[in-house]
């Protein structure tokens, strides 16, 4: 093993040579590049090849089924946690953590019906309790009725099975109170121990995940890289050691940091730098066990986060949070074996992929290896899925788990169809069969057709807490990721568009993005005329993402009119098309 000396003077030496440059504060949204896809590190390329990972958020707080941390009261002014338990309750819950049910098989075992190819337990969260046996604080698992060392036996199941294992590991300690005081350099003594022993006493770690919250990073950054490059020279680091006030989860700051990480959304494009989004099965967005109402969300919506990520050359670590037994949730264990079932067909299109040729859009993503590109259709856009020109020739085309696909290419681009009947409900996989390596040119974007209502004046019945962030213009803004919302217990509502000036269409599109916040039960498209408001098509149970044509009609002002909703109904997207 290096000394430590001459680990440094390596350290040093790559800063100063690394050709990768650093991201400012403002460089979050990754411009797709003009380069054909950039090449892994090899050292990253079992990470990269893996594109789906198990996140595990654990700990004495799944007793009482609040978020891990957060749920904490603030004892520390200089960290962001504000949480409802007491400190003195919280800090104790040690003490009736007692998880006989736990079983790391089990765990592994459901991670691989999944398709998963890597683990990341929350070893230490910014509570600061350890789920191994240390010596370098007593806050840990071994004080606890269960005794048993969870990091050593998780860590020995999975590389026994096959899985590769990480630590997620918060540099942040809210429960320590020299943490951020002038008596900081006595907590990074303590912090940099807990680190040492979590790199040294389990064997190879293929992942060290650091957390951050947005605060001062006072993490003796370069000593804290330098014990882990020491100690698990191949473990593949994330971004989020560097960052603080002003950063961002997509910026990499640091030559050892080798991954973005977008959270609770899908990163955008980019197969320049890796990435991987951090996302949860629970209903509630919780990371922690979220009791026995929490829930989980769809297949429709775990599948499109994956092949979401995978179109987007990123990686996909989705969350559990196992219950106070030991147990991963039986709903969460069911939705995964159900994405592993999907994988078990159509594995060949999302691991050892690269994102493109063609950019995510309303139609879905593509991926692709070597002389293939397997376009993922989650949303047909019309008969036939429209894709620009590419620089190579289709020698063959199919559906890929069985079916036709025709495909027509010419000097200005590719048109593809399937018949409606061969097309399937979650993700129709088409498979274009090319004359050379798919991986030879720079992504394109896909042309999409432009809503009338984009950017149009939008005026609502009710807006949730009249925030301007869940204002109506947020639903034709054209950003998936804003909506117009309304307030708890709202049974009706409506949203106007202001078109301008009278305007020709036939098509809406109105998205919910998750089935979970389906909540319209009846609503109507309507237009203005003179003599009031006329309904140009009706519908009862919205759907995630409803597209409905009609006789075509000439109107300035439109509105969606919901007239039955269960609870506070909101929407992504209001789109209008010719």
């Amino acid at each position: 093993m290096k000394s430590i000396a001459l680990v440094s003077a390596a350290l040093l030496l790559a800063v100063a040579s690394s050709s990768r440059q650093p991201l400012v504060a403002g460089e979050s949204d990754p411009v797709p590049s003009a380069a054909a896809p950039r090449p892994y590190p090899d050292r990253l390329q079992w990470w990269a090849e893996a594109r789906f990972g198990m996140f595990i958020h654990w700990g004495p707080v799944s007793l009482k089924g609040t978020e891990i941390s957060w749920s904490r009261a603030n004892t520390n002014p200089r960290c962001p946690n504000k949480g409802a338990i007491p400190a003195d309750v919280y800090d104790n819950l040690y003490q009736e953590f007692n998880p006989t049910r736990f079983d790391a098989a089990q765990w592994v075992a459901i991670a691989k019906a999944a398709g998963m190819k890597y683990l990341v337990l929350t070893a230490k969260h910014c509570d600061g309790f350890l789920l191994w046996h240390s010596q370098a604080s007593d806050y840990n698992v071994s004080r606890t009725p269960f005794r048993r060392d969870l990091c050593a036996e998780l860590a020995q199941t999975a590389r026994a099975q096959g899985l590769r294992i990480g630590w997620y590991f918060s540099p942040m300690d809210w429960r320590d109170p020299d943490f951020r005081t002038e008596r900081n350099a006595a907590f990074l003594g303590r912090m940099q121990a807990e680190l040492r022993e979590l790199l040294t006493n389990y064997g190879p770690i293929d992942v060290l995940w650091f957390d951050w919250d947005g605060r001062e990073p006072l993490y003796d950054q370069a000593r804290t890289y330098e014990i882990v490059k020491t100690l698990q020279p191949d473990a593949v680091i994330n971004n989020r050691l560097d960052l603080g006030p002003g950063n961002n989860n997509r910026q990499l700051l640091s030559p050892f940091a080798e991954y973005c990480t977008p959270e609770q959304q899908v990163g955008a494009y980019d197969d320049q730098r890796p990435w991987e989004s951090c996302m949860t099965t629970s209903r509630k967005n919780q990371w922690a066990w979220g009791g026995a109402d929490d829930g989980v969300k769809s297949l429709e919506v775990c599948l499109g986060m994956l092949i979401r990520c995978a179109g987007g050359d990123g990686n996909l670590l989705l969350n559990v949070g196992p219950m106070p037994t030991g147990e991963i949730a039986p709903e969460q264990a069911n939705l995964l074996r159900e994405m592993g079932a999907w994988l078990a067909r159509h594995g060949e299109s999302i691991y050892g992929t690269r994102g493109g040729p063609f950019l995510p859009g309303d139609y879905g993503v593509s991926t692709r290896k070597g002389n293939r590109i397997y376009l993922h259709v989650l949303e047909w856009p019309d008969e036939t899925l429209k894709l620009p020109a590419i620089p190579a020739t289709i020698v063959g085309s199919r559906v890929w788990d069985g079916g036709k696909a025709e495909v027509r290419q010419t000097a200005a681009g590719l048109e593809v169809f399937v018949a409606e009947a061969e097309r399937r409900p979650l993700d129709t996989v088409v498979v274009l069969e090319l004359d050379r390596s798919a991986l030879e040119f720079a992504a394109l974007a896909v042309p999409g057709a432009v809503s009338l209502a984009a950017q149009a004046k939008a005026t609502a019945s009710n807006v949730y807490q009249r925030l301007a962030q869940f204002g109506p213009d947020k639903a034709v803004d054209g950003n998936r990721e804003t909506r117009w919302a309304t307030d708890s217990g709202t049974t009706s509502a409506w949203l106007e568009v202001d078109l301008g000036q009278p305007t020709r269409f036939s098509r809406a599109s109105v998205r919910q993005a998750y089935p979970e916040l389906n909540r319209v039960r009846k609503f109507a498209i309507e237009v203005w005329h003179k003599d009031g408001w006329t309904p140009c098509y009706r519908g009862e149970d919205l759907g995630a993402k409803l597209s409905a044509r009609f006789d075509p009609v000439t109107a300035q002002r439109v509105r969606l009119n919901i007239t039955e909703a269960t609870d506070g109904p909101t929407i992504w997207e209001f789109q209008l098309f010719k």
